[in-house]
């Protein structure tokens, strides 16, 4: 346990460094009428205002899809070649899956009324409505994106439904090479339709941790990146390990995954999508202010990444006297979710510790959960679950809003709720048609026993 003394100080010296000058975050809950009002009163006409912060949503999310694919190649490269095809599969199905799910009931379901974006004023609740998704009417005017007075339907549900499907995408690497497809599918039509909208309404819909607790989530660290990560855990937890993995001594075996390049490639894919998952949601691009704090979230999103990358380096060449590519990989990804609870109060070096901690999470907690005997293929927990949480705290040192009790009551109803829930719904599963293949088709691979089409074929 000494181990962690460092990951401590660092969180001791970020909060020292984070007496910077902080300033107001709007966030994904932003109040429409009151950004409204302050971007009209710099002279912006309203059609103007709508145009901008649909806009935003609109790049926003073709970033966020992108980081899809990103998702696609770390799981790709992770896992060993006789998997590949199978996480593949995985991450375009779980996609689709999470679109229809998000349109069908999960929007609605986030939000009290349907669409935030015509200025929903019921708040304070605990669950959203059922229904499906509906748009503005094609080729509104100028009078008729009156009644969406912030930004676009289409604009917003395009941004919010790739939030969704990157919950699922999280699951996903968790899991990978022992759970057959139709099972795993099934969890994210329920993790997509209620388990993440649920809990997204309680704070992004003005729900009570919203209203009630004062709880302050910018772009997810909790209602995206950790609500994932417990519905890994419990799903790691009564799927059990590879098989191979653990010996009965305690020991690991290493099991390398099939390419460093494609993990690289998508840790970098990733990186560039989160510009995309933290700058727009902002929600809004319709004043001066707006389009420099935007600039300012990217850039603090970026470093976060940078200061999980190096910590993660210098940590790992300092411990195994090598450094290990995929924690430096995992340790940026873990900096972009440590600093996306708060991406806009924080300084450059505020952020790039903030970040750096996320980075020695992963480092100290992998051990860690192989020693629990969890196996996680990708790392997901700690850079998902564990820097999800870290981030969420580290929002009181620079954002002067946040209580450090609203924020951890938070961090734990949401907790208990998804972890509960998922866990439930996996032991369903388990005992109805079974989570995991027959040890044969473990090992033969997924892509030979359940795809019917091996990513790389040549290589036997």
């Amino acid at each position: 346990m000494t181990g962690f003394k460092t990951p401590l100080k660092i969180a001791g010296g970020v909060a020292l460094a984070s007496l910077l000058l902080s300033l107001p975050a709007l966030g994904q809950d932003a109040a429409p009428a009151e950004e409204a009002a302050a971007t009209l009163s710099e002279g912006v006409s309203a059609d103007v205002v709508f145009i901008l912060n649909s806009f935003l949503m609109i790049l926003g999310g073709i970033l966020v899809f992108w980081m899809a694919a990103g998702f696609a190649m770390v799981e790709a490269g992770m896992v060993r070649t006789k998997n590949v095809s199978m996480q593949l599969l995985k991450n375009v199905s779980l996609f689709a899956v999470a679109c229809l799910m998000y349109y069908l009931i999960g929007y609605n379901l986030m939000y009290p009324l349907g669409n935030w974006a015509m200025g929903s004023d019921e708040t304070g609740g605990y669950l959203g409505a059922f229904g499906i998704a509906i748009l503005e009417a094609v080729g509104i005017t100028a009078d008729g994106a009156d009644d969406f007075s912030y930004a676009a339907t289409s604009s917003d549900f395009f941004f919010q439904v790739m939030f969704c499907a990157t919950t699922a995408s999280i699951v996903s690497g968790t899991l990978a090479e022992r759970i057959k497809l139709l099972p795993f599918l099934i969890f994210t039509v329920v993790l997509t339709a209620l388990i993440y909208p649920i809990q997204a309404s309680w704070k992004w819909g003005g729900g009570f941790l919203d209203s009630q607790f004062g709880f302050l989530d910018f772009a997810g660290s909790t209602v995206v990146h950790s609500v994932g990560g417990w519905a890994a855990l419990a799903g790691v937890i009564l799927l059990g390990a590879r098989r191979g993995k653990y010996n009965a001594d305690g020991s690991v075996n290493a099991m390398p995954g099939s390419s460093m390049p494609l993990a690289t490639l998508g840790v970098f894919i990733l990186w560039m999508g989160w510009y995309g998952f933290n700058g727009a949601s902002q929600l809004a691009m319709g004043s001066v202010g707006d389009v420099a704090d935007v600039g300012r979230i990217m850039a603090n999103t970026n470093a976060g990444a940078v200061g999980g990358a190096l910590a993660a380096l210098i940590a790992t060449a300092i411990i195994y006297k090598k450094v290990d590519l995929t924690f430096v990989l995992n340790g940026a990804l873990a900096g972009l979710v440590a600093v996306t609870a708060e991406p806009l109060t924080p300084g450059l070096g505020t952020a790039t510790l903030i970040g750096a901690v996320g980075g020695l999470i992963v480092v100290f907690s992998v051990p860690l959960l192989d020693r629990l005997k969890l196996d996680d293929v990708v790392g997901a927990i700690p850079v998902h679950l564990l820097a999800g949480i870290w981030g969420t705290i580290a929002v009181v040192f620079t954002n002067p809003d946040a209580t450090l009790g609203g924020q951890l009551i938070s961090i734990i109803i949401v907790g208990v709720f998804v972890f509960v829930v998922s866990f439930v719904v996996w032991f369903i599963l388990k005992t109805i048609m079974g989570l995991r293949p027959t040890a044969e088709d473990e090992d033969l691979g997924l892509d030979k026993a359940e795809v019917g089409v091996e990513a790389y074929p040549e290589f036997k």
